[in-house]
Order: structure tokens, then C-alpha cells, then sequence
């Protein structure tokens, strides 16, 4: 059978095809555009941008796939708690709405998160995990979780948050520190070719609260080193390295929280080696590749696939 997945997140439009007979992705995206300098992107214009962009990504795709879809999996909110809503999904979630009643094509509604979790299994090849109790990390430009996974009859599965941030999230300290240093957003790619120019590895000391981390303290200081004419170098293998630690002390309290479970990396910031690398080694841990640690649509057509399964 063959799943459609569209996910319009805040920086990423993205349509993707799994066909789980043989377990193949297809995927199809296009990053939102950011004007040079800034750190972000209002949800008003995403929203714009999602719509001039989705049906040229998905006819891209479509120019690469000719076959018969069975379902579509959608990204409908960030997470799956009570009044979690973001105006960039309402793009996507009204098309896929829109072919389903065309077509007569079951639809599927999955939060953005779940999507990222189940994409980063299949990249794992640990689809197998879904159907037990495992720890997971959503680490993200807008979101920074420590998530306690379980099955789940409607939403295939469920997140429970263990910790978060208190104020500003991982990828929003990389992509400031990028911005501050002249890079392109967002920052996470060039910010981490940058730090390999670096023979320093740093260790900074974290001190969570209650298991949640504070991330505005690595802005300001690599804002310092910046003032003090550190190499830019260095000042992105700092950075990389406070955003590594963090998760290293939130993955600790994880564990001891929930217990000894398996532990999976998703979300854009970890596609970076300099902090996966470490984490992967440490805890046994499963990572996803790039194209599925960032925004992807791959998730939702995976949880659409599992849905149908379970349905049948």
C-alpha cells in the first residue's frame, strides 16, 4: 500500500511517499523563505509561503511517483496535547482534507511531533519500537523535550512530556549564534561545518531545573566571546557543545525518570554529528539521517501505513 504524507511546519514544506510493501520513502521539500539576518519567520508568513509552495512540492513529487495512494497522513498540530495549534499547519491540514474529499481517500491527522518520532525510527530501522514504552527527544528550532513514548489505539502513539526548556529552545540558540556570526538561516548546517574548524572541545556545566534546562545563558555567552574577538570557529563548537551537554543532563533525568528504556534522537538539531556522535555512543542511542531528523512528511505517511494496519 502506498501512504501520502504532507507536513507544513514553521520553516519546511514537505510531501512525502512510503510504500510499505517494500519500506521506500520518497520525499519532496522546500525550506520557507527567511530574509537575510533575521532570526525567524512570523507565523502569518509562513502560512503565505506554505501556500504558494505546496503545490509546486507536491507536483515535484508527483513527477517522481506515478502510483495509486491508499491514505495520506497529515501533521494537524505540534503535539498531541490539549489546544496545541499552530497556523502553518492549517496549510497542509486543509489540502490533505481537501484530497481526501476529492478522492474519497481516508485521511489521517497526526501531531508535527509523532511525525518527527516515527521518522527517525524508520530511518533507525526501529519501526519495531512503536508497539512498546521507549524515551524520546524532540530537538527542534521549537522544541526542546525529553518525551516519554507509549502506543496508542488512535493516534498509533502518544508523548508524555518528561522535560523541556524554560526558555528558548536548542535550535534557536544555534540558529541565533549563527545569525550573530554571519550564517545563513537556518544556521545548523554551516554553524556545524564552522565548528570543525575548531580544535576545542568544550564542557560546559548544566544545572537543570526539576529536569527542564535554561538555554539563554549560551546566547549570551557566546554573544561574549564574540565581543571578545573569539574565533567564530570556536564560538560554534561552544555553542554545539552547551546544546550537547544539555541533552546529555536531560537525557540523564529521562532515564532516571522513566528507567532504562531505549532512546531515540529526532528533530532538527540532531542531524548534527558534533552532538549526536557523543549522545548515539553514550545511551545505545538510535538516531535518524538528516532528511529525517529535520521537518520531513515522512512520519505522518508512516503513521498513516501503521494506522490503516491497525484498522484492519
Amino acid at each position: 500500500m502506498i501512504f501520502l504524507g504532507i507536513d507544513t511546519s514553521n520553516y519546511t514544506t514537505s510531501c512525502a511517499v512510503y510504500d510499505s510493501d517494500n519500506n521506500s520513502v520518497i520525499q519532496q521539500k522546500m525550506l520557507l523563505p527567511v530574509k537575510a539576518g533575521e532570526k525567524g519567520i512570523r507565523q502569518s508568513d509562513a502560512v503565505f509561503h506554505h501556500t504558494q509552495q505546496l503545490s509546486g512540492v507536491l507536483k515535484n513529487l508527483f513527477s517522481r511517483f506515478t502510483g495509486k495512494i491508499d491514505a495520506i497522513g497529515v501533521s494537524a498540530r505540534p503535539r498531541d496535547v490539549e489546544g496545541s495549534y499552530m497556523p502553518c499547519f492549517t496549510v497542509g491540514l486543509n489540502t490533505a482534507l481537501s484530497i481526501s474529499a476529492v478522492t474519497g481517500i481516508p485521511c489521517f491527522e497526526f501531531s508535527h511531533q509523532s511525525g518527527h518520532v516515527a521518522a527517525a525510527l524508520y530511518s533507525a530501522g526501529k519501526l519495531s519500537l512503536l508497539e512498546r514504552e521507549f524515551i524520546a527527544f524532540h530537538i527542534s528550532g521549537g522544541t526542546t523535550e525529553g518525551l516519554l513514548v507509549k502506543p496508542d489505539n488512535d493516534s498509533v502513539i502518544k508523548e508524555k512530556i518528561l522535560c523541556s526548556t524554560e526558555d528558548i529552545n536548542c535550535g534557536q540558540a544555534v540558529d541565533r549564534c549563527g545569525v550573530m556570526l554571519g550564517l545563513k538561516f537556518p544556521c545548523g548546517r554551516e554553524l556545524e561545518e564552522l565548528s570543525q574548524k575548531s580544535a576545542k572541545e568544550y564542557d560546559p556545566k548544566i544545572k537543570l531545573k526539576n529536569g527542564n534546562c535554561c538555554l539563554s545563558g549560551v546566547e549570551n555567552q557566546c554573544m561574549k566571546m564574540f565581543s571578545d574577538g573569539i574565533e567564530p570557529c570556536d564560538i560554534a563548537a561552544y555553542c554545539l557543545d552547551y546544546v550537547k551537554a544539555t541533552v546529555d543532563k536531560m537525557t540523564e533525568f529521562c532515564i532516571a525518570t522513566a528507567g532504562s528504556l531505549p532512546v531515540l534522537y529526532a528533530g532538527g538539531v540532531m542531524s548534527n554529528k558534533r552532538i549526536t556522535s557523543y549522545l548515539s555512543k553514550k545511551y545505545n542511542a538510535f538516531v535518524a539521517s538528516p532528511e529525517f531528523s529535520s521537518d520531513n512528511a515522512a512520519g505522518v505517511a508512516v503513521l498513516a501505513s501503521l494506522k490503516v494496519k491497525s484498522n484492519a
